[in-house]
């Protein structure tokens, strides 16, 4: 009886996702273009993309900032929610303002980083020059580009861990800080004891969205930089877009995208069963 009532949500959830998804595979097997639908190559176009010194840079760079953007984003936010709960009192309209990198469009907020960094007229390099720093061109340098874009992503991403280590920090039973404080825990020793092993669920769980976000981050890098100096901050999400709509390959851009898409759920299960480890322990 009951699966009646989930049959019509089961039969719109595969055609919505089970359709696209075999019929990319069938193009991932293809030498197609957006035009036409090409001929059936097998492997072929994976077998191009592990060879591709251009995919294992992409790969590279997809790590570095997926890697940034998750903990460097986890590491501020629940830095500020610990400063929220224990030692600072501020008005909620400052939380609020807290909130803006994440709620202002992606639009808005690289346009106004462009302004910030792009040309060197622009004021972060007029101040480097100042500092005695030249030619701190932060869009121009490979290595710059590649800081800037992970110190953005890290910016427009922290508020979000923010609120998930705040409602993490809140579930937390204030009497066991207060038997640890009558026990002499150290504040350090209380963090990494208590706190950090209570808001594990939470944690792990923001990190496998923040993960997801990242690696299909496609505006963030896009508006700010291209994908470039010479394909410094491309990463996977861009070369697909590149190899499709600039390159007009949609096999290979396709199996990228799947070659992505196995990755991200690796590494989902690999998080999905930590948080089994805690409900374990719990």
């Amino acid at each position: 009886m009951l699966i009646a009532f989930v049959a019509p949500s089961i039969v719109l959830l595969l055609l919505i996702n089970l359709y696209p998804t075999i019929y990319a595979a069938s193009e991932s097997l293809r030498n197609g273009t957006l035009a036409t639908v090409g001929r059936f190559i097998g492997f072929a176009n994976y077998s191009s993309i592990f060879s591709s010194s251009a995919f294992w840079k992409a790969a590279e760079f997809t790590v570095i900032f997926s890697v940034v953007g998750v903990f460097g984003s986890w590491l501020a936010g629940l830095g500020i929610a610990l400063l929220l709960r224990d030692r600072v009192a501020v008005p909620s309209v400052f939380k609020v303002l807290l909130l803006l990198p994440w709620i202002v469009p992606v639009v808005v907020s690289a346009t106004s980083w462009n302004w910030l960094v792009a040309t060197p007229e622009s004021p972060l390099p007029q101040l480097a020059h100042f500092l005695g720093f030249h030619n701190a061109l932060f869009l121009a340098n490979p290595t710059l580009a590649k800081i800037t874009v992970c110190v953005f992503k890290v910016w427009i991403s922290f508020p979000f861990m923010m609120m998930m280590m705040s409602a993490a920090l809140t579930s937390v039973d204030k009497n066991v800080y207060e038997a640890a404080q009558i026990d002499g825990a150290s504040r350090w020793q209380t963090l990494r004891r208590l706190t950090l092993p209570l808001i594990a669920r939470s944690t792990y769980i923001s990190w496998i969205l923040m993960t997801i976000f990242c690696v299909n981050d496609f505006p963030t890098i896009f508006l700010l930089t291209g994908g470039g100096p010479v394909g410094a901050t491309t990463s996977l999400v861009v070369l697909a877009y590149q190899t499709v709509f600039e390159d007009l390959q949609t096999g290979t851009g396709i199996s990228i995208a799947f070659i992505m898409t196995i990755a991200l759920v690796l590494v989902s299960v690999f998080l999905y069963r930590q948080i089994r480890k805690v409900n374990i322990a719990e």
